[in-house]
């Protein structure tokens, strides 16, 4: 659903199609991510129109890369402290 709404605003009819649940369950799975911020709905008719909210999405991102990056050091590290290990071991 995130990625379809990527494109642009879609209904939440648009969004259940291509997935193999019910319309009732779209329905709550668009309903937690609207109270996460994540996606923003109103309704236009008899139907309810979908929007990402490109502000979650970047608060998201950013979140995942600090966590990327510290993990990239420990990851460094680590490889740092196996590499150090494996010298040591082939001296004889």
């Amino acid at each position: 659903m995130v990625e379809r709404l990527t494109l642009g605003p879609a209904s939440v009819s648009e969004l259940a199609e291509p997935l193999a649940m019910s319309l009732a369950a779209v329905v709550q799975h668009v309903q937690v991510l609207e109270a996460c911020g994540v996606f923003r709905t109103e309704k236009v008719g008899r139907t309810r129109m979908c929007r990402i909210e490109r502000a979650a999405m970047t608060a998201a991102e950013q979140w995942i890369t600090d966590r990327r990056r510290g993990w990239e050091t420990r990851l460094d590290r680590l490889g740092d402290i196996l590499n150090e290990a494996a010298t040591t071991e082939e001296k004889p």
